[in-house]
């Protein structure tokens, strides 16, 4: 088994805390807020918040909403290079809530709030950023959809915890193809069982036992279906087939675990990098190393799973 750090490892590996089938279903449904759920009772930072009109309101100067989906992720995900990474970003005190940070990313927070914004910039019209409990309330209910089972937030345990799971998930809903097979990808049988059996790393599995059995069924469902993804040694081979865009998952060599890093594929000068927050760096930056390479220099990564996102219809 490959070694990377504990501490490293503990930060990555729940989806929503760290860097840790193909057809489309109504997308409608998929990005629509919870009805119970109001995004000016939680405690998000009016600067978070700003940045997501800022964003967005740049997307739109662009006309990026007339590009395809895996462009607006690519050139939205750009504007984030340099910003911090922060690990945990999700893990706050109390319970689960829907956590909105853009000042400081991790691997996943920073793949999902690049998503939600691209999905708001091809859905929605530029004029509902001049309606502020509109755009929060839409850009809420989407970023929901991507991190919650199913769209439901519903305490810890409907969190997506794997980033397996999180894109068998996504996929399930309408937002993206998991693509590891189309591009020749093998079974990866190994028990998903890292969070469970390091329950004590995790502060809500301990208060709760529902919230680990929750864990554990999920833990269950995804053992018991084969992962597909590319071995690190296939990656150079099949680069032409990955999209600027795509989302990109390292795989990982620790036992029980399923993705130990997480990032958006972006095309630099005719190679297949990673645009991605990254542990070690410190901020959001695009992979010194052309992807193929990168998996095979990091000895904690053993492959890829890949997914293309989704059009949004308005």
């Amino acid at each position: 088994m490959k070694w990377i750090r504990m501490g490293a490892l503990l930060g990555l590996v729940s989806v929503a805390g760290g860097c840790s089938s193909g057809s489309e279903a109504p997308v409608e449904a998929r990005d629509t807020v919870e009805a119970a759920y109001d995004p000016f009772t939680e405690p998000n930072s009016d600067s978070d918040w700003g940045i997501v009109v800022e964003q967005a309101r740049w997307a739109y100067s662009q006309r990026l909403d007339t590009l395809p989906i895996g462009e607006i992720v690519a050139r939205i995900g750009r504007n984030f290079l340099g910003t911090r990474y922060t690990p945990h970003t999700l893990e706050v005190p109390g319970d689960e809530g829907l956590v909105i940070e853009l000042e400081e990313l991790d691997c996943v927070t920073f793949v999902e709030n690049v998503l939600a914004l691209a999905r708001l910039v091809q859905r929605a019209p530029a004029g509902i950023l001049s309606q502020e409990r509109v755009y929060k309330t839409y850009y809420s209910g989407i970023l929901t959809n991507i991190r919650y089972r199913g769209g439901r937030l519903d305490g810890y345990g409907s969190r997506l915890h794997y980033f397996s799971d999180w894109i068998a998930d996504n996929e399930a809903m309408g937002m993206m193809r998991h693509i590891s097979g189309e591009l020749g990808g093998v079974a990866d049988h190994e028990p998903v069982t890292f969070m469970t059996t390091h329950a004590d790393a995790y502060r809500q599995l301990g208060e709760d036992p529902s919230f680990l059995e929750a864990v554990r069924e999920a833990e269950a469902a995804l053992s018991s279906r084969p992962r597909l993804y590319v071995p690190e040694g296939d990656i150079a081979g099949i680069a032409d087939q990955i999209e600027n865009g795509d989302i990109i998952a390292a795989t990982s060599s620790i036992e029980g675990l399923d993705v130990a890093h997480t990032g958006i594929a972006l095309w630099v000068d005719g190679r297949l990098h990673l645009l991605h927050a990254p542990l070690v760096g410190d901020s959001v930056q695009i992979s010194e190393w052309p992807l193929a390479e990168r998996i095979l220099r990091n000895t904690g990564q053993d492959g890829i799973l890949a997914a293309r996102p989704l059009a949004v219809r308005r």
